[in-house]
């Protein structure tokens, strides 16, 4: 693939993806993932036209050739979610790359996705959380891992953090105070509060923790010391959620989602729960909080008397 673009179409794509990894605040996993998806379409692109694909061809892509790449993954089986994902990332570096240079990309951001049904995710009830923090800390017969594993887990219910998110904190955050500041997706800096429960399950960790915690190192430790990483959180809940009879969806994430629902289930307005969750959208806190119209209509009347 690389072979077939231009130089000078290779230059343009690193320099969207520096881009969307700098400026834009993607992840390393996003830049990756939207890298792999540009590529494909772009080896598409290039054997459909049946040449090496310079800036000019890119620039002259048509409707036609938008319609031929979707039907290609969608005959080798690509699902409507994924086939979605992918336009997103070739709307997002033409997008880019128009605004860029100024020049018309309607034939590329006018390709309509497809359709498909959103999978909303499933919080636990406020029994099932409790229960599954509880189980947590009996995974590991050494105290400061299961402390750890407790405090992690506490964070993700107890405050609504992203996994990366409650990983990413470094020992500066200690002791911890009745707010943290996490830097979310897009580099937005959010304060959430930490309740007692969790100040309680972080203190009881880092007294325990065998390892020096600088305050320019990671809060959370692996068993060697390196920086715990989510694929080992997601192992223990796993574990402890199978010993509960808990659903396959009762992951990390699942936490997250739970602390928000249940927010708005004790009366949090939508809104709140959405800059606590650092949410560009509020819809996307409609789809964590599993909130169905009635209860929509309930936060508007109560937003607006007069409505």
């Amino acid at each position: 693939m690389s072979t077939a673009l231009s130089p000078a179409a290779r230059d343009l794509m690193d320099a969207w993806l520096a881009d969307v990894g700098s400026l834009r605040g993607g992840s390393p996993a996003t830049v990756t993932a939207y890298g792999a998806d540009l590529r494909d379409f772009l080896a598409f692109q290039t054997g459909h036209h049946g040449a090496q694909l310079g800036l000019a061809p890119l620039r002259a892509l048509g409707p036609r050739d938008m319609r031929a790449w979707m039907a290609a993954e969608r005959g080798s089986g690509l699902g409507a979610r994924s086939l979605a994902r992918k336009l997103s990332a070739v709307k997002g570096f033409y997008r880019w790359w128009a605004e860029r240079e100024g020049f018309d990309a309607t034939a590329v951001l006018s390709t309509r996705a497809p359709k498909f049904q959103r999978k909303l995710p499933r919080p636990l009830s406020e029994p099932a959380a409790q229960d599954l923090m509880d189980r947590v800390g009996a995974q590991d017969a050494r105290d400061w891992i299961a402390a750890r594993d407790v405090a992690v887990v506490t964070l993700l219910y107890g405050c609504g953090l992203r996994i990366s998110e409650a990983l990413g904190l470094t020992a500066s955050v200690l002791p911890l105070s009745d707010t943290l500041r996490i830097r979310g997706k897009g580099n937005k800096d959010r304060e959430v509060p930490v309740l007692p429960a969790a100040r309680r399950a972080v203190d009881r960790y880092a007294a325990l923790c065998p390892h020096d915690l600088p305050d320019d190192g990671p809060l959370f430790r692996a068993v060697r010391g390196g920086a715990l990483g989510p694929r080992q959180v997601a192992k223990v809940v796993e574990a402890a959620r199978m010993q509960l009879g808990l659903p396959a969806t009762a992951t990390p994430h699942a936490m997250r989602h739970s602390f928000a629902t249940h927010l708005l289930d004790a009366g949090g307005d939508l809104r709140a729960i959405q800059e606590l969750l650092g949410h560009a959208s509020l819809s996307t806190t409609q789809a964590y909080t599993a909130v169905d119209t009635a209860r929509l209509m309930e936060v508007y009347r109560n937003a607006h008397p007069k409505a």
